[in-house]
């Protein structure tokens, strides 16, 4: 029976009864009697503000009392939770409540998301969250979260429980859960389970179902090198197969002369040279394993024309390629660091040539400077004064400096890379231009002008000719040098593209943003191939493995990610610096990784082992497997600005001297 009905019954029984008074008392106690909090309108309850308040500290007191084996993934829940609440206080006014909301919970989530938190605290009015990026962006897409499928049934048992709207319509309306089945994910795979990607993750998914062509391209330089010392391995064993009986007799007394003279037992030397031949073998097998990676890569066609290589430039490759070091563990790479001294933090990017004959330096107030390592000894003679003079003097007999100074841009340059031969080198600036210019000719040969936001990264394609750049605009572009218009344009980042990098085989470029993401893309279609999602903040730097597999993304938080191209997985997350992550190289055989951050330190990262490792894990459940840290090398003062192996495998880097 209902209350009301009950309560009608009652009246009706005293008023038959003749209990006048009581029936009195019993109207008057219904009329006073205060509304309970299930009485209370809905709307009344919805517009309270302290209803995300209640309903957060709720769901947080709930997700640490859970049990640890699933606390881990229900604690991810809050903090897109925890932002959504604080960002919805603001959308309906109630400022004052958000602070509050904000500074009481913001020790929670500075550990993994201190750089949002920082961004979001300058929200002050409901306009601020359609003017700052991130807000926007966090608004309009989902997160995406995976969760086992035990720790989503407890999570949705606790919502309907407690009956708090306010946090279940964000749960709802703001999250994107992706529930496995099993056990719950690991702790260390964390990185990689909570992204912002919109409302396209399922279109992410289609998308890294294509195939992509990792390959080398055939008949590159590597690969006629490659057969030609083959050819000259069956060439030797097949003269050794027609020796002479001659030598062949003379081969076998010594080799019984010698175990003869073993057999005394006191003949030491030859078991010591014996156990240096050993060594030496066994180096020999690991250097043949190290490089047959790339040997062993597939080979594919390019999609691009790609300009026809000069018989001397050739040479010259192939000469350096016999005379490269072959790096392992075992095999450190040399280091030459360029140091830029005196530039007043006005240094914003720099650059080496591929033999490190030159370096460049762009600066704040608009200039490139490109300095010719063989005159650094001569300017060095000179006088203040006179070396003064002389740098206005670039090009003439009386006053060679090892600097010349290139004006163009109008704005601060924020990259500078040169092209593979040396011959030339491009620049982007916050002005949206690119301009190409010629060390040679002193000059500024092109401007393209094509973005309409500052271009904060450009790169010539590993052959030449082509380059791509990212700008402020959400945009990657694809340009050749004889067109001053874009080949391609690559749309669909959420947020500023913020690096880019051309893969091995010239078919495919990959970007990195400030929405935490990493794509890849057809360079002859402009479609996206892949969507790499794991990082928690802006991506600073890319690199490719030379045979074209695996891919390396650093990002603000000093976080480094290998991914595998083609099944578009993380194989080895690691945490190996404390600040941005501004410069990544893989050796030329692909064995090392090295990086450069902005804590001063360069590290050496052995990447062999880890693809090794993750082969033996894709059968289990876990698929992290963390590279091995070789050999961290601190500098004095002065962060890493950028990194790049030699075709001789030496490891060139440059930055600029500060206090760190």
């Amino acid at each position: 029976m209902e209350e009301e009905e009950l309560q009608k019954a009652v009246l009706t029984y005293l008023r038959k009864k003749g209990f006048t008074k009581t029936e009195l008392a019993l109207q008057e106690e219904q009329q006073n009697r205060l509304p309970s909090h299930s009485d209370l309108p809905l709307s009344r309850l919805e517009n309270s503000p302290g209803r995300y308040k209640n309903g957060y500290s709720k769901l947080r007191s709930w997700a640490h009392c859970s049990l640890d084996l699933y606390k881990h993934e229900l604690l991810r829940v809050l903090y897109p939770v925890y932002i959504h609440c604080f960002m919805d206080l603001v959308a309906e006014g109630h400022m004052q409540d958000a602070r509050e909301f904000f500074q009481n919970f913001r020790e929670d989530h500075e550990l993994m998301h201190l750089r949002d938190l920082q961004k979001l605290e300058g929200i002050l009015s409901p306009s601020h969250l359609e003017e700052m990026e991130l807000a926007r962006s966090l608004r309009q897409n989902k997160v995406r979260i995976k969760i086992c499928e035990y720790s989503y049934d407890l999570l949705l048992q606790y919502l309907q429980k407690t009956q708090s709207f306010s946090i279940l319509g964000i749960v709802n309306e703001r999250i994107n859960f992706e529930v496995s089945p099993g056990q719950p994910i690991s702790i260390s795979d964390d990185a990689e389970v909570v992204a912002l990607v919109g409302s396209s993750h399922d279109l992410a998914k289609h998308i890294n179902q294509k195939e992509v062509r990792w390959g080398l391209l055939e008949d590159s330089v590597e690969e006629r090198l490659e057969k030609g010392n083959s050819d000259s391995e069956k060439a030797e064993d097949e003269n050794k197969e027609i020796e002479p009986e001659e030598n062949k007799a003379i081969t076998m007394i010594f080799f019984k002369t010698l175990k003869r003279s073993a057999g005394g037992g006191k003949q030491t030397a030859p078991s010591k040279k014996s156990k240096k031949d050993k060594l030496v073998a066994a180096t020999g097998k690991n250097v043949r394993s190290e490089t047959s990676t790339v040997a062993v890569a597939p080979r594919v066609k390019p999609e691009l024309t790609l300009p026809v290589m000069p018989m001397e430039v050739e040479k010259m490759i192939i000469n350096d390629l016999r005379n490269r070091v072959q790096l392992s563990s075992m095999a450190l790479p040399s280091v030459c660091f360029y140091t830029f001294i005196n530039s007043h933090n006005g240094l914003n990017c720099s650059a080496i040539s591929q033999d490190g004959s030159f370096v460049v330096g762009g600066f704040s107030d608009s200039s490139l400077k490109v300095w010719d390592m063989s005159k650094i000894g001569q300017s060095a003679t000179l006088g203040e004064d006179q070396s003064t003079f002389n740098e206005h003097l670039v090009g003439t007999e009386e006053g060679k400096s090892s600097c010349t100074v290139f004006h163009g841009h109008s704005g601060p340059i924020y990259s500078a890379t040169f092209s593979p031969l040396g011959d030339f080198l491009l620049s982007s600036s916050s002005d949206s231009t690119i301009r190409l210019w010629s060390p040679k000719l002193n000059a500024n040969l092109v401007c393209y002008k094509g973005h309409n936001y500052p271009v904060w990264d450009v790169q010539f394609s590993p052959f030449g000719h082509y380059f791509a750049s990212s700008s402020h605009d959400r945009t990657a572009r694809i340009w050749s040098m004889d067109r001053i218009q874009p080949l391609r344009i690559m749309a669909g980042h959420l947020s500023d593209v913020d690096c880019v990098q051309w893969h091995a085989n010239c078919n495919y470029i990959a970007t990195g943003s400030s929405d935490k993401t990493v794509r890849l893309w057809d360079v002859q279609t402009g479609e996206c191939a892949r969507i790499f999602i794991g990082h928690r903040s802006t991506i600073l730097s890319l690199a490719m493995s030379p045979d074209g597999r695996f891919m390396a993304s650093g990002d603000e938080d000093g976080a480094i990610m290998i991914w595998d191209l083609s099944s578009s997985r993380c194989i080895s997350p690691l945490m190996g610096h404390n600040s941005c992550v501004w410069s990544l190289a893989f050796s030329r055989e692909g064995s090392l990784l090295a990086s450069g951050s902005a804590d001063c330190t360069l590290k050496l990262w052995d990447v062999t082992s880890s693809v090794k490792g993750q082969k033996i894990e894709e059968s289990k459940t876990s698929t992290t497997n963390r590279l091995r840290l070789l050999r961290a090398l601190p500098t004095k003062s002065t962060p890493v600005y950028t990194l790049q192996f030699s075709r001789r495998n030496l490891l060139l880097a440059a930055g600029a001297l500060s206090k760190c």
